[in-house]
């Protein structure tokens, strides 16, 4: 269901993301105010991109949800259930005529969960939308309010994205660039969450903060001293702690990807126009790639501190969904081995990473990709025989799921390797996608 009021053609039009899988009618009504935020404020043309993968009865929630909200000047909804988005797809890969279209069709929506998968749906439906800007939030966080005003980190996003560096700094935005980079495009405005953890790990701490350090650890490259695994355990997965907003904080800077979170984050289409997330399914962390890339590029962004509220639904802890949840947060210490490596080649390349133009150069990442595919496993076997040992210190259902780890330690090694192929070949066919879904 669309709906629109006609806005200046010189407005830039912008797309508010949010892909769901879970009932949210209260964060879609939040996110149709963020939109009218930016209409108010900067005047935008704000496309609302619902992206809904629900069952079939939360879905229609979300229709009537949809259906209720005000009718804004400069506000268009777009609601599309799975079936849309599919057929939208095969559009769009029809007329980029690719090889082997029903492989790019699954690593695009995938029967499994994708965190990386459904944010690539949502760059390719801005580019046919004609948006400037992707700003993505998730289903499972809310704003902050201070002094009965909602916090919205869109203030902060929509002013410098795409343009050059120096005109933030010319404007008074403090900043911690490189003046070489100035001439830069801003690519990319974020901030981080309050709250709960990211990762739905907490009872792992609770229970025991030995095996805690000793799983999370396991996300940290093999070689790594102790010391410094010790700090990455302690940082990992907490956001920006708990302190409510008081006051406006941005910066010019490269931005840490530790300080940022997906769900709360603004790409300029430069960026997400060449390169793709990785599509691994079951992956949690699968959808942080493109923060890595414009880090290690040298590609200037924005940190600001209006941090979204993250909470965890209550799925995750039941009898079926621990040991999916758990699966996937697996998986996603297993696709380090091959991250690390293509991160600190991306480091090491620095602006080799840009064309001529100061464009990413999809198929320098797709070498990279490829190239770790090439690596020992013999460390990620050592990690599943450290988390296999470290769940069955815990005990109860982590015991339990210990032993489905050792059923299907091949499968899982086999999957992570699969994951960087198909995350190759996606990010090889994506310059191609991107024109055909904008045309």
């Amino acid at each position: 269901m669309d709906h629109a009021v006609n806005q200046a053609p010189t407005a830039p039009r912008i797309c508010l993301a949010l892909p769901t899988n879970r009932a949210c009618s209260a964060a879609i009504t939040a996110l149709h105010a963020e939109a009218a935020h930016a209409v108010r404020r900067f005047g935008a043309d704000v496309r609302v991109l619902i992206l809904d993968s629900a069952d079939e009865t939360t879905r229609a929630a979300h229709t009537r949800t949809v259906a209720a909200l005000p009718e804004l000047p400069g506000v268009t909804v777009h609601h599309l259930d799975e079936e849309r988005q599919r057929a939208f797809l095969r559009r769009a890969i029809e007329r980029a005529g690719l090889p082997g279209p029903d492989r790019l069709l699954r690593l695009m929506l995938p029967p499994a969960l994708s965190y990386g998968a459904c944010t690539n749906r949502a760059f390719l439906l801005a580019a046919a939308l004609g948006c400037h800007s992707v700003h993505r939030r998730d289903s499972d966080s809310t704003y902050q309010v201070l002094d009965g005003e909602v916090i919205y980190p869109v203030h902060h996003e929509l002013p410098w994205l795409g343009r050059p560096a120096a005109e933030a700094t010319a404007a008074g935005l403090p900043t911690r660039l490189d003046p070489a980079l100035a001439d830069r495009p801003v690519s990319l405005a974020g901030a981080s969450f309050i709250g709960e953890l990211s990762v739905d790990i907490a009872e792992i701490r609770r229970l025991d903060e030995g095996v805690y350090h000793d799983v999370v650890s396991l996300w940290a490259p093999g070689d790594w001293p102790e010391d410094r695994k010790r700090a990455l355990v302690e940082e990992s997965f907490t956001g920006a702690g708990t302190a409510p907003f008081t006051g406006d904080r941005s910066t010019l800077t490269l931005v840490d990807p530790m300080r940022v979170d997906m769900c709360n984050v603004a790409f300029d289409r430069a960026v997400y126009e060449r390169v793709p997330l990785p599509p691994a399914t079951d992956t949690i962390g699968s959808d942080y790639f493109l923060l890595h890339l414009v880090h290690d590029a040298g590609l200037p962004g924005i940190q600001h501190n209006r941090h979204i509220e993250n909470f965890h639904t209550p799925e995750r802890r039941t009898d079926t969904g621990f040991p999916a949840y758990q699966r996937r947060f697996v998986k996603f210490l297993l696709s380090m081995l091959y991250f690390h490596h293509v991160y600190d080649r991306m480091a090491a390349e620095g602006a080799a990473l840009l064309d001529a133009r100061g464009r990413v150069r999809p198929e320098r990442i797709t070498g990279l990709l490829r190239e770790s595919t090439g690596l020992d496993r013999a460390e990620n076997v050592w990690r599943l025989d450290r988390v296999e040992g470290a769940y069955r210190k815990l005990g109860g259902r982590y015991e339990a799921f210990a032993g489905r780890l050792a059923a299907t330690r091949a499968e899982l090694l086999d999957r992570a390797e699969r994951d960087i192929e198909d995350f190759a070949a996606l990010t090889e066919a994506w310059p191609a996608l991107t024109e055909a879904a904008r045309t």
